[in-house]
């Protein structure tokens, strides 16, 4: 018997938790939150099973005290909301039909039926509220030896669901070992063309879960190689890029940016970009981002002087600067700058944007008047100031005006 002490994990002795199993009586933790716990990770969203049919959990929720949502009746499940903690509790399952995107489900009390619906074996583990793991489908085995396998026959859970050909790549970058099951493999290869069919909110939430594990270079290569990324993902990618990023990241501690390392695949060219980013339906800030990153041409390099970098953050801002740097650092090929690069970020973090002194109103007061010519004149000065690094002298900075204003005739 797998078991694990709940006294070791916060989330499952947490008086929200507690509150929602002690409501419902009979139920099970299930899938990721077993999953991680067994192998000591983080747990984010607790899941939970139950034979009860949601009517009957609905009632339960609220005779303690609880906020009932029906977030998603069709399928079962309901929102338990214990002080503001949201838990999604749903009726044991069984598939009646299904066409790739979405099931038809009937309710069942067996809970050997609902495993046997589940994508991956490590996936379709249950626990109860002591710690006990119950695991019909040799889901412990598969995690403990990081063997990421479907549950059941691998073409028939890929037609089932078709994002489940980029789950079994986003689950072997974080949980696998090893080459990736080879049964599962064949079948998401020989199943690739029906990822045309689904949406692109889709596609971006797995790709970018994906890209957010520690090292995803080794699977996307896979996925390259079994003709299954070109589905995704389109142009020369830079795989040497991207995996020098994730060894930065790794090596120095920083939090993973799935955006930012999307961004060091793709190759530079906006158009490209641009066509990824309506294809996976990202918002318009992400949008906006992996396209200008695509686009940059700015000199980046590791020996800029202060007054470069100032002069660049001015003109970038620090989060595209930020972007730059970490990509031109992925691109260097002398690991020892670590420290240059390093430096750059430091001075991007605590860099305050200064305040261009001229306004239109002053060009106004020395007798130009209001039109393009103001702007123009403001933005000589203006590129004057930055050239001197941002200079506070008000005397050199009238004199500069004056002299511009001399240029054109006033």
């Amino acid at each position: 018997m797998t078991r694990f002490d709940p006294a070791r994990h916060a989330w499952m002795t947490a008086p929200e938790t507690r509150a929602v199993m002690d409501a419902l009586g009979y139920a099970r933790f299930v899938g990721g939150v077993v999953r991680n716990a067994l192998l000591g990770r983080a747990v984010d969203d607790i899941d939970i099973a139950t034979p009860l049919m949601p009517a009957e959990v609905t009632k339960k929720l609220e005779a303690a005290g609880l906020k009932a949502v029906p977030t998603g009746i069709e399928h079962g499940t309901i929102t338990a909301v214990a002080n503001g903690k949201p838990f999604e509790v749903t009726t044991l399952r069984r598939d009646v039909s299904t066409n790739g995107r979405r099931a038809v489900v009937a309710f069942t009390k067996d809970w050997t039926e609902d495993a046997r619906r589940r994508d991956f074996t490590m996936n379709a583990l249950y626990a109860d509220a002591n710690g006990e793991v119950f695991d019909t489908v040799g889901g412990v085995a598969d995690l403990q030896a990081g063997h990421v396998r479907f549950v059941g026959d691998p073409a028939t859970r890929i037609r089932e669901d078709y994002l489940r050909i980029l789950r079994l790549f986003r689950f072997h970058a974080w949980y696998g070992k090893g080459e990736l099951d080879a049964d599962a493999l064949h079948a998401a290869a020989t199943g690739k063309g029906d990822i045309a069919q689904l949406s692109g909110e889709r596609i971006q939430k797995e790709m970018l879960k994906l890209l957010a594990a520690e090292n995803p270079v080794p699977v996307l290569r896979a996925m390259a190689a079994s003709g299954i990324l070109s589905e995704v993902l389109q142009g020369e990618l830079n795989f040497a890029r991207l995996e020098r990023l994730c060894a930065i990241d790794n090596d120095n501690f920083f939090k993973p940016d799935a955006l930012l390392r999307l961004a060091a695949l793709l190759p530079s060219d906006d158009a490209i970009a641009d066509c990824i980013a309506a294809r996976w339906r990202l918002s318009n800030a992400d949008r906006d981002r992996i396209v200008d990153i695509a686009a940059a041409r700015e000199k980046i390099v590791s020996y800029l002087s202060i007054k470069e970098v100032r002069k660049v953050l001015y003109k970038l801002g620090t989060p595209r600067f930020k972007d730059r740097v970490f990509l031109k650092w992925a691109e260097d090929p002398r690991e020892g700058n670590f420290v240059q690069w390093r430096a750059l970020l430091a001075i991007a973090g605590a860099w305050v944007r200064p305040i261009f002194p001229l306004t239109g109103a002053n060009v106004m007061a020395a007798g130009v008047p209001q039109g393009p010519l103001v702007g123009g004149i403001l933005d000589e000065v203006e590129e004057w100031w930055i050239d001197s690094d941002f200079i506070e002298d008000e005397f050199s900075i009238a004199e500069r005006l004056k002299a511009v204003l001399q240029s054109k005739g006033y």
